[in-house]
């Protein structure tokens, strides 16, 4: 069964509930009128009712039957308001919690947070900053985990390839602590899409062939990662010709269980993560899905704001998939 087929029957007629922001968007609403008739979530539409339901008439599109949350006419604003405030802990006031709640994300995250909808997916018109921070603020990471991270499945040939580069789209220049975190948050995200995780962390050197505080930085995360979960599969530090071709594994390193079959990349920092993914995408003609948002309480999606409606349907898929993990 294809990847998408498979994560479609598990949440099928499951009745799960996804906020969605920006529900004004062509490529937003064209995607949940797809999720809504073939029952796989429950969309739950953010915004301005009477916006919303002209941006969908205009277009042709049916949102009957999709509950719409307008945060400036909701009848649990005082609800929702009260518990902002509280997971806050003091640091919004009240008067600052009502300002905040107005912004569409704001308020989508507070319904993932008190359990009114399932999960949640933006960033078609937001920048990741915009979906990240309340996330952050509400949501929070999972315990053992310092921060979130952002990984994009990879796939190519009808799925003859398949793998997870992370991160590419959250953290500019992670500690060797965070780096470890981050490979043990994709490890387990890999497993949602069936890849049996080999996890590389990869390096401009590979075993040591080059000296430099950064690779010892990799070095230091891959110890950290065996350490943490010692059951994890994982190798570094490795260059990605190493992590990916047999035939240099043997010349590079000739002992390492990943090098040459690894199908988790981990990267150094932001910049080669996402140079990276997008090297692979743009000449390599793989298509990249994501970012998913890795170590968050309860799934956030973040997507790019070139994203097309295919982009909004799949991630939306993985959302709620990733609510079966929970």
């Amino acid at each position: 069964m294809e990847l998408f087929d498979s994560l479609k029957f598990k949440i099928v007629r499951r009745g799960i509930r996804i906020a969605f922001p920006e529900a004004t968007d062509t490529r937003i609403l064209s995607a949940v009128a797809r999720l809504k008739g073939e029952e796989l979530v429950e969309p739950i539409l953010i915004g301005k009712r009477a916006d919303i339901e002209q941006a969908a008439a205009v277009r042709g599109i049916s949102i009957a039957n999709m509950q719409i949350y307008d945060p400036n006419d909701c009848d649990r604003w005082d609800e929702v308001v009260d518990a902002f405030v509280e997971v806050r802990k003091g640091k919004a006031t009240r008067e600052q919690a009502e300002v905040l709640l107005k912004d569409e994300n704001y308020f989508g995250t507070m319904l993932t947070h008190m359990g009114i909808t399932d999960g949640l997916v933006s960033g078609a018109i937001h920048s990741t900053g915009d979906t990240v921070r309340p996330a952050l603020q509400i949501i929070k990471t999972k315990p053992g985990i310092s921060r979130t991270s952002g990984a994009f499945l990879m796939m190519r040939g009808n799925e003859q390839e398949k793998y997870l580069f992370s991160d590419c789209a959250i953290n500019v220049n992670p500690s060797p602590q965070e780096l470890a975190e981050i490979a043990i948050a994709s490890a387990e995200t890999a497993k949602m899409f069936d890849i049996d995780p080999k996890v590389a962390m990869l390096s401009f050197s590979t075993k040591g062939s080059a000296k430099a505080p950064q690779a010892d930085a990799t070095i230091e995360a891959t110890r950290i990662a065996k350490e943490l979960a010692p059951d994890l599969v994982i190798d570094g530090e490795l260059q990605f010709d190493a992590a990916y071709n047999q035939s240099v594994a043997q010349l590079k390193a000739p002992e390492s269980e990943v090098a040459g079959k690894a199908n988790v990349y981990v990267f150094p920092d932001l910049q080669s993560g996402n140079i990276g993914y997008k090297l692979a995408q743009r000449l390599g003609n793989f298509e990249a899905i994501g970012p998913i948002l890795q170590g968050l309480n309860k799934p956030i999606s973040d997507l790019s704001r070139g994203c097309n409606e295919e982009d909004v349907y799949k991630l939306s898929i993985i959302t709620a998939a990733q609510t079966l993990n929970d």
